[in-house]
């Protein structure tokens, strides 16, 4: 299911989902032209203390995504290539993190995605205990471990897990829809008229002149 919401695309299971998960136009991939999704493995660290990241390293599978929340505002560089090569080493497919990345270049010559709040090259310490695998809060979204973590270069959806198979059936219920939608309009017809918007201006009094 992980695999396939992946496909899906972030917009689409946003909406098909009823315009929920979304972690907002505030994290942003560092790269262009990638689509993925994972199983979350959440972090809760100190502003501008990495610490746990490298905790969290160390209970990392193939196909999880490393989503990393700090208990107050960073924009600390907190996530660099030393770290991307580690968890590319476990199979990670990539990190969503609130607070700053650096690195940058090296990140995406060695194709490992990052969505992240901002690019920074202030460093970090290693010196505050938090926590692996709780849930945390990003974006104004709560993120649990196992969540499915949807990411591309429209921001990042977070999928419940226990909600995985309902959001891949609607998604693609939507994707079907918007198919057909898009072979009305291809040949002419008007969006007016394909989604019954003509009665929604006439009740707001919107009139056409000649």
């Amino acid at each position: 299911m992980i695999a396939e919401l992946a496909k899906q695309g972030t917009a689409t299971v946003h909406e098909a989902m009823g315009r929920i998960g979304y972690l907002g136009p505030g994290i942003m991939p560092i790269q262009r032209g990638t689509s993925i999704a994972g199983s979350a493995v959440t972090v809760s660290c100190h502003a501008g203390d990495n610490l746990m990241i490298h905790a969290a390293v160390a209970v990392c599978e193939p196909g999880d995504l490393l989503v990393v929340a700090t208990t107050a505002p960073s924009t600390h560089g907190m996530f660099g290539e030393l770290l991307a090569t580690s968890l590319t080493a476990r199979g990670v497919l990539g990190l969503v993190i609130g607070a700053g990345v650096r690195d940058t270049s090296e990140l995406r010559s060695m194709g490992f995605p990052v969505w992240s709040t901002c690019v920074s090259c202030e460093g970090t310490v290693k010196a505050t205990a938090g926590a692996v695998n709780v849930p945390v809060v990003l974006g104004q979204q709560l993120v649990s471990p196992g969540d499915v973590v949807c990411a591309d270069d429209d921001g990042v959806v977070v999928v419940a897990r226990e909600d995985a198979e309902w959001a891949l059936q609607e998604s693609r219920a939507r994707v079907r829809h918007e198919a057909e939608v898009r072979q009305r309009l291809a040949a002419g017809e008007l969006g007016l008229d394909v989604y019954g918007l003509r009665d929604v201006l006439g009740r707001l009094g919107v009139e056409f002149e000649d």
